[in-house]
């Protein structure tokens, strides 16, 4: 049988033993009491919520201390950045608080686990905040940046110049995502920053270039002949050039549908007509003595637009002799009668402004014809008024004439139209203290000093537009007229605020201007005028009380000083002096050129007549 052998411990090792193993347990025992005696009874040490430490503290005591601390960041601002764009958003505005008990919930209770309490006691951990929404409040100030931000993409079509149709570009739009807009708002609030930034994706044109020409050999078939119009025992001739002024273009499903304008063809044929029909009128209104007129409306018969549009509609792909139609003779009802014009509710004047400008020939006839066709337009409640729709394609067909626009670089160019802008600033100023909610009001790429800074607007036909809604639930009348050095716009409706007004922030992050040398034979001398940002509040008061503030921020890029001729380089050891002559406002000549300007920060464009002022 084999012995077992035994380790031959030295006498009074196993002793020994005994007594480390106890030391380590005491002291892994003392450590778990400091632990305990250190971590306390609340929340553990070491805990925070964006900086606001929390740990040791009741819940109570954690509840109150991050509703004061957050209580600044409610009231505070978060400055919103998008597309060289920024909106100013208080979180409290926008829906967002902190829920301080769910935020301290997030805090481990109190354990006392001493793998949990050694952890707790040698590291630091941080909870995020848990923010409240109130979704309606953060989708209507995401809905206020779309509103701004937003612009739909402009569809390719066709367009008649004289008989030839013409193809027209399209244009990519941009929109903002309105989940991601509002996580970013909740995220920069819940981790206290001051700014952030959304970046409007693009949207693309849903006309191909198929459809486009399928649409372009549409219109050349709708005016490869007339269209005979028969009613009673009158035979009228729709010209070629008739279909054209009246043809158009929607679209629908990513497809051109030519449509016909049966108030332009019906005008087109009212000489003809006359013998058969007796003429009507639409009710409107009339300013008297400091208040609306109802203008009575009055039925009259003859041919319908739409019965004759649709008529000529369905002929205009045929070819002769298939190209007649016959239409009826009926009562032709006013499209707005005086029982209507009676509910409208336009009974006080809302707001009314007036843009003085210097007499230039263009000026006078584009800014008139502009008030002549902006005169008169009623806005319903929740309709949208368009400055390009209502004053059309500045065209010389309709009473436009060439003037100077801002061209690219901020440069001031020729084109039809020229002045336009001076109407649109008036019609949306007034609009602005009339209480109307903008839609798209694009202002001026530079600054023109006559214009109220922040609070101007301008329109490029088939780019941008300015546009404004009715938030009223009674209809607004427009009332437009202009001189030769100005022009007022007012609006008439029911008031709903008793005053709104305008608070003008001071001008911040300033862009000095560059000067340019130009020595070509169509150089437009002009002064340089420096970029900025402005904030303006819009603030609505009733019965003296302000209820509501909105804030537009705009930021104006530099425009350059234009010098026609070389540059002057002074000579070695001497400083260059422009003679007394060239220091003059420029001034067109009788060729359109202008003399060379000088070096003058004061010089500002739209000063005078002869720095032209305006976009199309």
């Amino acid at each position: 049988m084999s012995e077992k052998r035994r380790w031959p411990w030295p006498a009074g090792t196993s002793g020994r033993i005994l007594v480390i193993a106890g030391a380590a347990v005491g002291a892994a025992v003392v450590l778990y009491v400091i632990a305990v005696l250190v971590a306390g009874p609340g929340i553990a040490r070491g805990t925070s919520v964006r900086g606001v430490e929390i740990g040791g503290m009741s819940n109570e005591e954690a509840v109150a201390a991050l509703d004061d601390a957050f209580a600044t960041s409610e009231s505070a601002t978060i400055l919103v950045h998008s597309a060289r764009k920024e909106f100013p958003v208080k979180p409290a505005e926008a829906g967002l608080s902190l829920n301080a008990e769910a935020t301290v919930e997030q805090a481990a209770a109190r354990t006392l686990n001493p793998v949990a309490l050694l952890t707790n006691f040698f590291t630091k951990r941080t909870l995020e905040p848990v923010v409240d929404i109130d979704q309606d409040s953060l989708d209507a100030q995401v809905d206020a940046i779309a509103t701004v931000m937003d612009r739909p993409a402009v569809e390719p079509t066709v367009e008649m110049k004289g008989l030839q149709p013409v193809r027209v570009a399209g244009q990519a739009g941009r929109a903002i995502d309105p989940a991601a807009a509002s996580a970013a708002l909740v995220e920069a609030f819940a981790a206290g920053d001051t700014e952030v930034t959304i970046n409007p994706s693009s949207t693309e044109p849903k006309v191909s270039d198929d459809a486009l020409a399928q649409a372009q050999a549409q219109a050349r078939q709708a005016v490869s002949a007339p269209v005979t119009v028969q009613a009673q025992t009158v035979t009228a001739r729709l010209t070629k050039r008739a279909i054209a002024r009246a043809l158009g273009f929607t679209e629908q499903d990513g497809q051109l549908t030519p449509v016909l304008d049966g108030a332009v063809l019906h005008r087109a044929l009212a000489t003809q007509l006359a013998p058969i029909e007796v003429p009507g009128r639409d009710a409107t209104f009339v300013i008297r003595d400091g208040a609306p007129v109802i203008v009575p409306s009055k039925v009259g018969s003859g041919v319908s637009d739409a019965e004759l549009s649709g008529a000529v509609a369905g002929v205009i792909d045929l070819n002769p002799p298939d190209r007649t139609v016959t239409v009826s003779v009926g009562v032709r009802e006013p499209a707005l009668t005086t029982e209507q014009a009676q509910s409208l509710g336009v009974t006080s004047r809302l707001s009314t402004f007036t843009q003085n400008f210097p007499y230039a020939a263009y000026r006078k006839q584009n800014i008139g014809q502009a008030a002549r066709r902006v005169n008169g337009a009623i806005v319903m409640p929740g309709e949208t008024f368009s400055m390009n729709d209502t004053i059309k394609e500045r065209t010389e067909a309709n009473g436009y004439t060439v003037g100077f626009v801002i061209g690219q670089g901020g440069i001031f160019a020729q084109e039809l139209g020229g002045g336009v802008s001076t109407a649109t600033t008036a019609t949306w100023t007034a609009a602005f203290y009339a209480g109307m909610e903008p839609e798209q009001v694009i202002a001026h790429s530079i600054y023109i000093s006559r214009y109220k800074p922040g609070l101007e607007a301008t329109v490029a036909w088939g780019i941008f537009d300015m546009k404004f809604k009715n938030p009223y639930s009674d209809a607004v009348y427009i009332q437009a007229s202009a001189t030769s050095t100005s022009i007022t716009v007012s609006f008439w409706g029911t008031p709903v605020y008793s005053e709104i007004k305008a608070e003008f922030g001071p001008r911040r992050d300033i862009k000095p201007f560059k000067t340019i040398y130009d020595q070509s034979t169509t150089c437009l001398g002009q002064g340089g005028m420096e970029g900025f940002t402005i904030d303006v509040d819009r603030v609505f008061f009733k019965d003296g009380v302000e209820v509501k503030r909105q804030t537009i921020t705009t930021k104006y890029k530099p425009s350059p000083e234009v010098i026609c001729g070389k540059e002057k380089k002074p000579k070695p050891g001497t400083s260059f002096k422009p003679s007394p002559s060239a220091s003059a406002s420029p001034s067109p000549s009788a060729t359109g050129r202008r003399p060379a300007a000088t070096k003058s920060p004061s010089a500002t464009p739209g000063a005078g007549d002869g720095a032209p002022s305006v976009t199309r």
